[in-house]
């Protein structure tokens, strides 16, 4: 398995820097940090405010989650590097759900192959399946470093621009913004656009001096980040749909007593229960303002060219799992 020699340098220094982020029991509450990359106000902070205050709640102030919104420790893939390190400032971390395929949870990847949840329910079917339990299994029974606690969504998530687009051919030859993932660049060039790594915190700036042409995000996302001021053209091709996991660091779980683990888990099913009612309601709210707001709001009527230009993608990801991607899709 192979670790980045930045991410393991990082990683050192935040353990030499933050130590042990829990307290033991007699030494009063227990303090679990939660790095969240987006604001509070966005699908994904709602679900770790919900996921704090039921763990509070239940466990009577014993355990409180310190939840550190905005990127302020770290990107998504710094944060997840130190905690598989076994170092740094997160106990517990909301990541996008494919990111552990990398580090060998070969399982994930089928999340976010595109246009593989063709309905909220659809995800949903999934997430609160015993299939879904064993995909959030994987990584703890490979003693990867985490461990999965519940799944969730952010919605689908679509491309943003900064010139007016009208259709899938407007993107050909643009250069779109990736994290690095081999499913976004396979689907970025299956498009025919160009993918171009930029970091999410340097995404704004990217967008407003040309660097990238455009990106993708869920809907909320790119409202809270403001993105529409840098890239006011949005179109709705809903190319795979933003599900989220949110994991907890394998040593801090493993010192944690059976009623603490228990606590975590059913917080997390509170969490999760309430993402999957108030996602689309949520979503629905910030398309409506971003209209208002005179945003290029495009339509996607026809996603059949979307679905063929990207089949090679699923194809090549899905080889050897390709029963268990069956089984995924049967949820529909």
């Amino acid at each position: 398995m192979k670790k980045r020699v930045l991410a393991t340098v990082m990683a050192l220094v935040l353990a030499l820097s933050f130590g042990a982020c829990g307290k033991k029991k007699d030494e009063g509450p227990l303090t679990l940090v939660y790095a969240e990359v987006n604001p509070k106000d966005t699908i994904v902070g709602q679900v770790a405010a919900d996921f704090k205050s039921k763990v509070e709640e239940l466990s009577k102030g014993q355990i409180i989650i310190d939840v550190q919104y905005s990127g302020v420790l770290g990107s998504e893939n710094e944060v997840l590097d130190a905690m598989l390190a076994g170092a740094g400032a997160a106990d517990i971390s909301r990541i996008s759900a494919f990111s552990l395929t990398t580090y060998g949870a070969e399982k994930s990847v089928l999340l976010s192959l595109p246009y593989t949840f063709e309905s909220r329910d659809h995800f949903w079917n999934f997430a609160t399946s015993d299939l879904a339990q064993e995909f959030l299994n994987e990584s703890y029974d490979k003693k990867l470093g985490v461990k999965g606690l519940f799944y969730g969504e952010e919605g689908f998530r679509h491309f943003f621009t900064r010139d007016k687009i009208t259709g899938i051919k407007d993107l050909a030859g643009m250069k779109l913004r990736v994290s690095n993932d081999p499913v976004m660049n396979g689907l970025v060039k299956g498009l025919g656009a160009n993918p171009t790594v930029v970091a999410f915190g340097e995404l704004y700036s990217a967008l407003s001096s040309g660097v990238v042409d455009g990106a993708e995000q869920p809907i909320a996302n790119y409202k809270s980040n403001s993105f529409p001021e840098v890239a006011n053209n949005i179109i709705l091709d809903g190319h795979t749909l933003g599900a989220i996991e949110i994991v907890v660091a394998s040593p801090v779980w493993d010192k944690l007593t059976k009623e603490q683990q228990q606590i975590l888990l059913d917080a997390g099913k509170y969490a999760q229960e309430n993402n999957k009612k108030n996602s689309q309601a949520k979503e629905d709210e910030v398309l409506a303002q971003l209209k208002k707001d005179g945003c290029n709001v495009v339509e996607v009527k026809d996603p059949t060219p979307w679905q063929n230009a990207v089949k090679d993608v699923v194809k090549e990801n899905t080889k050897g799992l390709e029963d268990l991607y069956q089984k995924l899709l049967s949820f529909k």
